[in-house]
């Protein structure tokens, strides 16, 4: 067997010292790390540049200050009842009677007999009913005009009827006497009524005057054969506009 050489010795105690060695500069780095402290740096401001276009200065004028209602509680007077007189006091079995003091039906028997509904007469009020010339079912008859078959041509016999009635009699001439000039018109409205008489009749012009003209000359027109609305004589009611121009 051969002897360990004092080389071989020195070897093996140079690798334990660099191990430990090793070993310690570990730790001593690991515990360097964890006490070293890191010191991060956190900006107090940040300020950002705003472009100047586009800026609107915004002014409040007025202003109110919110203010918290304060809790107050609110006095409840109650109202106090006074008696003016004492209240009488009566058994429960007691009896409010009638202020008729009938205690049943039977005495409440008249000697009257009951009244019959057809015994009751009542007026009937006769309402007037009046329908435009354009929508009654018959329209009316003017004189010359009966051999008109059906409303169409009774409706047409009548206005030339009464156009030419008008052209014969209207006075134009009282336009100028009252600075009256150009084209005149006069709204005329007028009923026929269950007789077939000329009623009711309305005009309406730029003067007074010539509105009594035109209600002179409506007035000329002769009775007619009256209208009839459901086989009865009803008031039918006429417009005519005149129409006429003041020569300078």
């Amino acid at each position: 067997m051969k002897k360990p050489q004092k080389h071989d010795a020195n070897l093996q105690k140079s690798t334990t010292i660099y191990f430990q060695v090793g070993l310690i500069v570990c730790l001593l780095t690991v515990y360097g790390l964890l006490e070293m402290k890191v010191e991060t740096t956190i900006p107090k401001e940040i300020v950002m540049k705003i472009p100047d276009d586009n800026i609107t200065d915004v002014s409040i004028d007025k202003y109110k200050v919110y203010e918290p209602k304060s809790d107050i509680k609110q006095k409840v007077i109650g109202k106090k009842v006074i008696l003016t007189t004492n209240p009488k006091i009566v058994d429960n079995d007691w009896k409010i009677k009638d202020a008729l003091d009938i205690e049943s039906s039977d005495q409440n028997i008249t000697s009257d007999k009951p009244i019959d509904p057809k015994d009751v007469n009542v007026p009937k009020k006769d309402e007037e009913v009046n329908i435009s010339v354009n929508f009654v079912e018959v329209v009316p008859i003017y004189p010359g005009c009966e051999e008109a078959k059906n409303n169409d041509e009774r409706r047409k016999c009548m206005s030339e009827k009464i156009s030419k009635l008008v052209q014969k009699n209207f006075d134009g001439s009282i336009a100028p006497e009252y600075g009256l000039s150009g084209i005149q018109r006069i709204n005329v409205v007028f009923k026929i009524d269950k007789t077939g008489h000329v009623t009711n009749i309305r005009a309406r012009s730029t003067h007074p005057k010539l509105d009594e003209e035109a209600e002179r000359v409506i007035n000329r027109i002769p009775d007619m054969v009256p209208g009839k609305q459901l086989d009865k004589p009803v008031g039918v009611i006429y417009s005519l506009p005149i129409i006429f121009k003041v020569q300078d």
